[in-house]
């Protein structure tokens, strides 16, 4: 077109045209936009009386920007946008010509004219058998092969290698192949998809070995067992997050998303705690879940990743059942140490045990950590609740962080059996006050050291305060099971390892009652 011309289209609506709209025009003006819509002059109406009939093939990229510049999507842009056929111009005009005179009457006058501006010109694809096989995981013949290209309108000329190779010409209607791989994808649609048989790939590679593998696969199978669901958080935090809830410095983002996403975790505790309240605000009361990921943490200039996994729980401590009144016991601290023990009891360690260590953001008289062979493993307790109030948990919340990469460093336990005993068991009980200072972490210490070979077990069974114990001690009722796998024990013996315990427990100033 010409800068400046106008052309009204078939919708009815006047047109400006610049140097780069293609038309199709007449010795005075355009009368349609070429592969996009035609002209209103040139509309056909029940006057018409003579037509000129026009077949055409456009270039897609010209018609896209044509049609896009105008706002104008019609049938035909969108043919020619996505290409058609080079040569089907005079089959197409031959046919309307055709259906024109069944329908309407009429005479065909003059001849075809054919303009051809630069021809289409596409070189022949080289197809290997070799590839073929190699693609498809099957050996088809030759004859096959050309059997199915032939089908489809391509034309095979035999190649260098005679019988292993062939230049194939590409149908004009086929637009879509272009490269070796497309033939094959014909090759196979056509032999049959369900005609293949089924291998499985073949691999030269080595299977990357996951040191930590097992241990994750059995920490998550006792998370799993033990009633909790894993859940997922993001891996952003605040920074008053990762000063309450970590000593760590955190690793700052160049562009957050907001004030709430500004640093990199270095706790999982926050987002455990997001995780809780989502649920607890929605009507879900009994809660158990749990994330195992990684805390960032800025070490001189660059950045350390440590493994964790943290524990929520809130709501009741057990689940609802026929055997279950309607209205059971809370979670305690003890319910949640006891999942602890749970899994740490799958490591391999030779000393376990707990204090009272643990961040201000735990209850100070709920909470405590695990020390594994000297280094702390975990720690758990119930939510301060100054914390709880300021994250809007308006019921008890328990959590418990896990150090991974600390924990295993520990191997896992390998299960062993023992025979069961022949002989009778021997109990004993030992009632004994203590000072307030004594852990029983002392007491089963002090017993551990006697070495008593025949000795099965050594457990608390009741504690007590108040009444006749003076404040500050309480009593505690200890039981000893003595049991031996090759005789039963004399009342001598026993009695012997008794006096034992009794002066061992003594020597941390334990006071036996009567």
């Amino acid at each position: 077109a010409r800068a400046g011309e106008t052309l009204k289209t078939l919708d009815g609506v006047e047109r400006k045209l610049t140097t780069e709209d293609l038309v199709v025009a007449d010795a005075r003006k355009p009368v349609g936009l070429a592969g996009v819509m035609g002209g209103f002059d040139t509309m056909i109406t029940e006057r018409t009386r003579n037509i000129l009939i026009e077949s055409a093939w456009w270039d897609p990229a010209t018609i896209r920007k044509v049609s896009k510049r105008h706002s104008l999507h019609t049938d035909a842009s969108h043919r020619f946008e996505r290409g058609a056929d080079f040569e089907s111009t005079i089959v197409s005009t031959d046919r309307v010509a055709e259906m024109i005179l069944a329908s309407g009457g009429g005479t065909l006058t003059g001849d075809l004219m054919d303009v051809v501006v630069g021809g289409r010109d596409q070189a022949p694809i080289v197809l290997n058998l070799s590839e073929v096989h190699r693609i498809l995981g099957k050996a088809l013949s030759a004859q096959e092969v050309l059997r199915i290209l032939s089908r489809l309108g391509f034309e095979t000329v035999a190649g260098r290698h005679e019988g292993e190779e062939f230049e194939v010409t590409v149908p004009s209607w086929r637009l879509d192949v272009e490269r070796e791989i497309d033939i094959i994808e014909e090759i196979a649609r056509l032999h049959g998809y369900d005609r293949f048989p089924n291998t499985l790939p073949a691999f030269a590679g080595a299977v990357v070995d996951l040191p930590d593998a097992r241990k994750d696969e059995k920490v998550r199978r006792s998370l799993l067992g033990l009633g909790y669901d894993e859940a997922v958080s993001l891996t952003f935090i605040s920074e008053e997050d990762a000063r309450r809830f970590s000593a760590a410095s955190a690793l700052a983002l160049a562009n957050p998303l907001s004030a709430e996403a500004s640093v990199m975790r270095t706790s999982l505790v926050p987002g455990m705690l997001n995780m809780l309240a989502y649920n607890l605000n929605r009507g879900t009361n009994d809660v158990r879940l749990f994330e195992a990921g990684r805390v960032y943490e800025a070490v001189n200039a660059h950045s350390a990743e440590a493994k964790r996994i943290c524990l929520g729980a809130s709501g009741r401590a057990l689940p609802l059942n026929v055997l279950q009144p309607s209205e059971t016991r809370p979670l305690t601290f003890f319910d949640l140490k006891g999942d602890l023990e749970n899994l740490l009891a799958a490591f391999a360690s030779e000393k376990l045990h707990y204090d009272a260590d643990t961040p201000d953001y735990y209850h100070p008289r709920r909470s405590a950590r695990a020390v594994m062979d000297g280094t702390v493993v975990a720690q758990f307790g119930q939510l301060h609740p100054d914390v709880a109030s300021a994250g809007k948990l308006r019921q008890d919340v328990f959590v418990a962080e896990l150090f991974l990469d600390r924990l295993y460093e520990h191997d896992l336990r390998e299960p062993r059996y023992r025979a069961l005993a022949r002989y009778p068991a021997v109990e004993r009980d030992f009632s004994f006050v203590f000072a307030d200072s004594v852990m029983f972490e002392q007491i089963d210490q002090a017993v551990s050291k006697l070495r008593l070979g025949e000795l099965r077990s050594f457990v608390p069974v009741e504690i007590f305060r108040g009444g006749n114990v003076p404040a500050g001690r309480y009593s505690i009722l200890l039981r000893a099971v003595f049991q031996s796998t090759e005789r039963t024990l004399r009342e001598d013996e026993v009695g012997r390892w008794s006096e034992q315990i009794i002066k061992a427990l003594q020597a941390l100033s334990g006071i036996l009652r009567s």
